[in-house]
């Protein structure tokens, strides 16, 4: 006969198990992010997101960084720079081909602040959206403008509109395509900072190497005030010995660059973009969330 001890002595004893315990540790982790406060930067922090290896949640980095920031109630700004457009539907920005965005800034001079659309995710988000035009912007600026000009493009559209602004954004992330073209480029030379999102996995640091040497390159001739700041561990799966032999590669090579919280592999960050949405809104609750979240207050405090 099942007695009304053991009832509870099994009720006390699901205290005990992995899923309780997580949720208790997620638990605490909300409660700490909703009391922690962020410094507001003395002046516009400006993020190149940039790995030319595809599939590293670089865009996701981007969006998400970016949502965790304004929902602190700091102003955010996501320029679009992938012909893609993730970073742009992540954000449940319309980029068709009959949307006005970073093309048209880039080819034909169009103000910075005429192309910036509010993300109905959240406020103080807004972002730049890029469209399937943007593959062409590469070959159009090619023919139309001159080398020396060509790589100032959006360094020059942004120092126009933060000179004009009456209110700045506090943070302007650039969201790269995987490649190190001229919209890359452009990117960088319009950055102080880069932030690389590196994924826990094998061939991890593929390709890292020609990155750096590439930053390297514009910090000599293009942008002597680019820094590499920050770096992002993403797609962390605590289920395997690898993951955390990347983790702690990379944390060797860049003690001071990388980030404390690293972002676990989750359904929930893939299924988001989906729904139009960052991860921190889709999901308020979830692992992805906390972690993004607690990349933004950890991004923020370090910098500001």
């Amino acid at each position: 006969m099942f007695h009304v001890e053991q009832f509870s002595n099994s009720i006390a004893g699901m205290d005990d198990t992995p899923l309780a315990r997580e949720l208790a540790n997620n638990t605490q982790r909300l409660s700490a992010i909703a009391a922690a406060t962020v410094k507001t930067p003395s002046k516009t922090r400006i993020f190149t997101i940039s790995n030319q290896k595809g599939g590293v949640g670089k865009t996701t980095t981007a969006v998400n960084l970016a949502a965790g920031l304004a929902q602190k109630g700091l102003k955010v700004l996501v320029i679009d720079l992938d012909p893609q457009g993730n970073a742009s539907t992540a954000l449940g920005i319309e980029h068709h081909g009959e949307v006005s965005g970073i093309y048209e800034v880039l080819t034909e001079s169009a103000p910075l602040s005429s192309v910036i659309r509010k993300s109905p995710s959240m406020e103080n988000l807004y972002c730049v959206p890029a469209t399937i035009d943007l593959a062409g912007a590469e070959m159009e600026m090619i023919a139309t403008l001159a080398e020396s000009d060509r790589n100032h493009v959006l360094r020059l559209a942004i120092e126009g509109f933060l000179q004009s602004a009456s209110v700045k954004p506090d943070y302007i992330f650039i969201d790269c395509p995987p490649s190190l073209g001229l919209l890359t480029i452009n990117a960088f030379t319009a950055a102080n900072e880069v932030l690389i999102p590196i994924q826990c996995e094998y061939y991890a640091l593929e390709g890292l190497s020609q990155l750096l040497r590439n930053i390297q390159l514009i910090q000599k001739h293009l942008n002597p005030n680019l820094q590499l700041s920050t770096i992002l561990l993403t797609m962390f799966d605590n289920r395997t010995k690898l993951a955390g032999q990347v983790a702690d590669d990379v944390r060797d090579h860049f003690p001071e660059q990388t980030l404390k919280t690293v972002i676990p592999r989750s359904v929930r960050v893939a299924e988001a973009p989906s729904f139009q949405q960052p991860v921190i809104t889709y999901d308020k609750t979830s692992p992805g969330t906390i972690a993004y979240l607690e990349a933004a207050i950890e991004l923020a405090n370090r910098g500001a």
